[in-house]
């Protein structure tokens, strides 16, 4: 099974800091991570094919073959 490629970006928080009551547990963790890989999974694919679908429409040729080898990430089932 090939590896995912996943790219965090952090930001610094100015604002008051929280304190937990309780720590999280694994398997809500677990889920929300799941359910957010898998959302930013789908917005970078439809973002590809649009990219794809207008360098067709375009006529341009060496866009479309970069593009579509980047592609192929996303559909190695």
């Amino acid at each position: 099974m090939k590896k995912q490629k996943i790219f965090y970006r952090y930001y610094r928080y100015d604002g008051k800091p929280l304190e937990a009551k309780r720590e999280i547990s694994f398997e809500f963790t677990l889920a929300s991570r799941l359910l957010l890989d898998e959302l930013c999974f789908q917005w970078n694919k439809e973002k590809l094919e649009d990219a794809i679908n207008s360098s067709l429409d375009k006529g341009e040729k060496e866009k479309f073959l970069r593009l579509s080898e980047a592609y192929k990430h996303f559909i190695w089932e």
